[in-house]
């Protein structure tokens, strides 16, 4: 077998040849840069077994190696070939020796300090700095820029310095070298002249750049002038691709992996106070080749005509070029665009055919085996089950029998031509496998089918039916099932003595549930035959067919196709249809064009098979017949116009040499057509004027004449910034949160482009920025989601196609005020048996001077039916907190908060509380309210908080604590030890000179009144905050009021904020002594 391909690569001094298939005896050899290089005569070189690989040693002189190599592989069959290996040696890099001189500058010029790096193996890598190795800060001002130099915007005093080095950095050789130092001198000035920024690089106006998909876009802009120039970048015509990025303080636009989408025109604009300096890039992305369609290898039979067929894709489209066993391909070799056409091919013909690809970025190369045989028969086989051993039926094997018996032979036996076998009369004993063998000079070839005879005879023979591959049915008789199976198709039959069929849009018509019944299947028509061209005029041929058997269902059309052989060859396309009852057309065609045609069936149950191929008919050339569409005027730059159409496809040449006349003239003036002939299809007119009606036609044309007189298209010339801002700008507030800009349109001759509408910059008071557009020609526009209460500024401006032009004068406004928006935090502090005290923090936004607040609240049941609504009125805007009495005890309260200002209150803030059943206290503080309130909220009685505070970090009170406790425990002691010995006294007595302090308390009503129950919790117990629960499962605890972390100070007030738009955990803990029921 041939090698089918080369991998070949440099790594590490290793040249590989190794075929990427098995070959027989693979016979290898070299050339280096287009010569012959035999590795097996230099002994430097070490050579691997069963391969073309060999390796170059690190040492020595490997220069005397560098070159292109190409590795060729070959066995009798034919040459395989390698892509070109490229053996590069480099060399370090240096910068030259030179002595520099001094710099001078006047303060405030701009100056380039030059690197020149030596070239390398890339990527290059480029700093500057001092010779203490201190990198040159770089800023808006100083930049280093894409090629290695320094670039200043303008010179300062600061500038002046002996030691500005370059350094040259490559990677790949680790490798870095040093220029000598410069030196700059600034001398400086009382004042700088300013001045409007210039381009220091890129040079003119415009510039293209080619890159390759897959690479990353650098466009550089360096500008210089007084105050530095800021530079912004645009897409024309379209928005910059969101990958993009601008990098060194704006000077470097980098669009990473380009693709065809990033193709265009970008600008990059430097501007300062005293004026704008543009540039403008053609950005081409392009593709190194890409295979459309690799050459495959072929297996032919001597006499076939072969079509190798190599495409490939990329910009600029590829040239192909082909090699035979590497040689390249005589001159004379019939070639139809990218295929090569072997014409009654013969042995000689079988060889290794190589196809290379390239375009300036790249090139491919394949390898395709092509053989040529003497013809070898093919074989298909047909298994068939039978009812009966008397019936009468045809049906074929392809080829003979072999089996023990011997060779098939008797009078019911025969062997056509064809090699099919036909057994008549079928009997039991011809039951068995059946063998057909068949050998040519290519070798030998077998195939086998069995013949399986089951059931009864039936009463009378069945005639012949034709057999049509792939048409399956079956019928039943007398409960034995008879079945044909083509195709080897599986047919499944539920016998039940009636008739039964299985197959695909098929027609059954049965006689009776008797014994016999006939079948008639419907399949697709037959190809038709006898195809002859006749009536030759001109580009018009008469193609006559005879229809093929319609297999019970009529032909309803006939689909003519053709193929021609230049462009697409072997793709067959639809031309025409004509109905099913014809058996000719006339065929209109195009000019110079290979053609040959065929004809195809379609019937109700589907296409057929196409006729056999006519003989080729090749139409003489002949003027194209139309002209092309979709043309289109668009004008990116403002000197500039670009047309753009759609191109005649290559059938439509109608002959060689085709070419587009581009005509144009201004529409607003009485000039003649201006004209130029090109090839591709777009043009691009310059020195235009900035935004002029043209009128555009495209006349295509071969060498054999003019295609008829096209239409004529308009369109303008490239638009340019709108050069006049609106004027009459005023503002109508139409509320709190929405106004009216108007302005005064822009005349036509200023807008220097097609309107796109109106564009209003608003800025807040907090230096927020927003942009509304509004497109079309109008003079008004709403601004809505505004904030009342609030000072903002703006200013109209129009756009175009380019962008947008200058900017009105500024407007500034307020809204006027509105309703506050709702209070950030709102809590409930304090619970007690008739009273509930509220605390809050204002509104984030006011929106407007606040008048005060509105608290409502009413009763609420566990239904959550309503009470009337309790509205308090509070006029103090600094007001945080309240205390509502003569509330009912044990009663859940629901409370509405909202802020207000002079035109209204503002949304409502909720809370739910319920008052308890005895007299207790929640203590907290509330500090760092959002709002402007920043007084802590105290919700002890008045001096209980300092007083707790004053005695319980004293230490005498510790102390005393400490000694009532210990005497205590030892009075209790005492008790105990005296009751243990049955001491008696008198209870009355002992209660009369000892009253019970709690028994007291609870009759005294001046105190709060209390209902004893089982949960009474021990004196000095710390209680929960409400009298029927734990206090670990308060029913109104400050956990209910939020996530909010809530901690005490020693003086039992809040600390930790309380707004309610963050999330905080509540911690109830209460440093001090708590106070309890008594």
């Amino acid at each position: 077998m041939v090698p089918k391909g080369v991998f070949s690569t440099p790594l590490q001094g290793h040249l590989h040849c190794v075929p990427l298939s098995f070959s027989l005896f693979p016979r290898f050899r070299w050339t280096k840069s287009g010569q012959e290089f035999d590795p097996l005569m230099d002994p430097r070189l070490e050579k691997e077994d069963h391969s073309g690989t060999f390796v170059i040693p690190k040492n020595g002189n490997l220069s005397e190696f560098q070159g292109t190599y190409r590795c060729y592989a070959s066995n009798n069959l034919g040459t395989a070939i390698s892509e070109d290996m490229d053996f590069i040696v480099p060399n370090v890099p240096k910068f030259p020796k030179e002595k520099m001189d001094p710099i001078i500058v006047e303060e405030g010029e701009a100056f380039i300090l030059e690197c020149n790096p030596p070239k390398g193996i890339p990527p290059l890598q480029i700093y500057w700095m001092t010779i203490r190795l201190e990198p040159i800060e770089q800023d808006a001002r100083v930049s280093i820029g894409l090629n290695g130099d320094l670039y200043f915007s303008h010179a300062e005093e600061k500038d002046s310095r002996r030691d500005y080095c370059c350094f040259a950095s490559f990677p790949m050789i680790r490798t870095i070298v040093q220029k000598t130092a410069m030196s700059v001198v600034v001398n400086t000035t009382n004042a700088i002249l300013e001045r409007k920024p210039s381009l220091l690089t890129p040079p003119d106006v415009r510039s293209e750049k080619q890159l390759v998909k897959g690479e990353d876009l650098e466009l550089e802009c360096i500008a210089e002038g007084f105050p530095t120039p800021i530079i912004k970048w645009e897409k024309l015509g379209h928005k910059l691709p969101d990958k993009a990025r601008v990098e060194h303080h704006g000077k470097l636009l980098v669009v990473p992996s380009v693709d065809e989408g990033d193709n265009g025109k970008y600008m990059c604009k430097a501007s300062n106070s005293h004026g704008v300096a543009q540039h403008f890039f053609t950005v081409t992305v392009e593709e190194p080749p890409e295979w459309v369609q690799e050459p495959r290898s072929q297996l032919h039979t001597i006499g076939s005509d072969i079509h190798i067929k190599c495409s490939a894709t990329g910009s600029p489209p590829p040239v192909i070029t082909w090699r035979v066993n590497g040689v390249p391909l005589e001159a004379n070799r019939e070639r139809l665009g990218d295929v090569i056409v072997l014409r009654r091919a013969t042995a000689g013909n079988s060889a290794v055919y190589q196809c290379h690809a390239s375009n300036r970025h790249g090139a491919l190369l394949a390898n395709a085996n092509i053989m040529i045989m003497s013809e070898k028969h093919t074989n298909t086989h047909t298994f068939i089950w039978i009812l009966g051993e008397t019936i009468k039926y045809i049906f074929y094997f392809n080829r003979s029998r072999d089996d023990s018996s011997g060779a098939v032979e008797g009078p019911r036996f025969t062997v056509h031509r064809n090699g099919s076998l036909e057994i008549r009369v079928v009997e039991r004993g011809d039951m068995g496998e059946y063998r057909c063998l068949t050998n040519n000079t290519e070798g030998t070839a077998a195939i086998a089918a069995t013949l399986a005879v089951r059931g009864t005879p039936p009463s009378a023979p069945l005639p012949p039916l034709p057999l049509h591959p792939p048409f399956q049915y079956s019928h039943t008789a007398a409960m034995s099932p008879f079945a044909l199976l083509s195709k080897m198709r599986e047919i499944k039959l539920s016998c039940e003595g009636l008739l039964h069929i299985i197959c695909i849009d098929c027609c059954l018509f049965s006689l009776s549930n008797a014994r016999v019944a006939v079948v008639w299947i419907s399949d697709v028509p037959d190809a038709p035959t006898n195809l002859v061209l006749s009536e030759h005029k001109n580009r018009g041929v008469k193609l006559k067919w005879s229809p093929g058997e319609d297999h019970g269902s009529s032909t309803t059309e006939f689909i003519i196709e053709y193929e021609e052989g230049q462009w697409e060859p072997g793709k067959w396309k639809e031309l025409v249809r004509v109905p099913g009852n014809h058996g000719s057309a006339l065929l209109k065609l195009h000019g110079n064009v290979d053609y040959r045609f065929r004809v195809a069936p379609l019937n109700a149950v589907g296409k057929g098979r196409p006729s056999e191929h006519t003989e080729r008919y090749k139409t003489p050339p002949a003027a194209p017949e139309k002209n092309p569409e979709n043309i289109k005027i668009e004008g990116h730059l403002p000197y500039e116009m670009d047309i753009n159409w759609e191109p005649l496809l290559p059938i439509e040449h109608n002959g060689p040499g085709l070419e587009y006349k581009v005509s144009y003239r201004r529409q607003d003036l009485d000039e003649d057509w201006k004209e130029h002939t090109v090839k591709r299809h777009s043009f691009i007119v310059s020195a235009t004027p900035t935004f002029v009606p043209y009128e555009i036609k495209i006349h295509a044309r071969n060498q054999q004449g003019w295609a008829p007189e096209p239409r004529i298209v308009s369109g303008f010339s490239g638009e340019d910034f709108p050069s006049a801002a609106p004027d009459n700008v005023t503002v109508e507030v139409m509320n709190s949160s929405v106004v009216k800009v108007s302005w005064g349109r822009v005349h036509k001759d200023k807008l220097h482009g097609h309107l796109g509408g109106y564009r209003v910059n608003k800025k807040g008071q907090h230096g927020e920025r927003h942009t509304h557009a509004f497109p079309g020609d109008r003079g008004h526009g709403l601004l809505p989601g505004l904030t009342p209460f609030s000072e903002y500024s703006l200013m109209v401006m129009s756009f175009n196609g380019r962008g947008n032009g200058p900017g009105s004068h500024v407007v500034t406004f307020r809204t006027p005020e509105g309703v506050p928006e709702k209070n950030s935090a709102f809590r409930v502090m304090e619970v007690q048996k008739h009273t509930i005290s509220l605390a809050w923090s204002p509104p984030r936004e006011p929106n407007g001077i606040l008048t005060g607040y509105q608290l409502q609240y009413q009763l609420i049941n566990d239904t959550e039916g309503l009470g009337p609504l309790q509205t308090v009125n509070i006029s103090d805007p600094a007001a945080t907190k309240l205390t509502l009495k003569d509330l009912e005890a044990l009663s859940r309260y629901r409370f509405y908060l909202r802020s207000c200002t002079t035109v209204g209150c503002g949304h409502t803030v909720t809370e739910d509380s319920t008052t308890t059943g005895i007299c207790m206290f929640a203590v907290g503080k509330l500090s760092g309210i959002v709002g402007k309130s920043k007084s802590p909220l105290s919700l002890f009685p008045a001096g209980l908080g300092n007083a707790h505070q004053g005695i319980s970090t004293q230490g005498w009170f510790i102390g005393l604590m400490s000694t009532i406790a210990l005497l205590t425990l030892i009075l209790l002691i005492a008790c105990f030890v005296n009751r243990n010995k049955g001491g008696k006294y008198s209870v009355k007595e002992k209660e009369d000179l000892h009253p019970d302090v709690e028994s007291q308390g609870m009759n005294d009503d001046t105190f709060c009144e209390y209902s004893d129950n089982d949960e009474k919790p021990l004196k000095g117990s710390q209680r929960s905050l409400s009298g029927q629960m734990a206090g670990g499962e308060s029913g109104d605890s400050l956990v209910d009021y939020g996530d909010q972390e809530v901690q005490f100070n020693e003086d039992g007030s809040f600390i930790g904020e309380y707004a309610g738009h963050k999330d905080k955990r509540v911690s109830t803990e209460i440093k001090g002594p708590a106070q309890a029921p008594a």
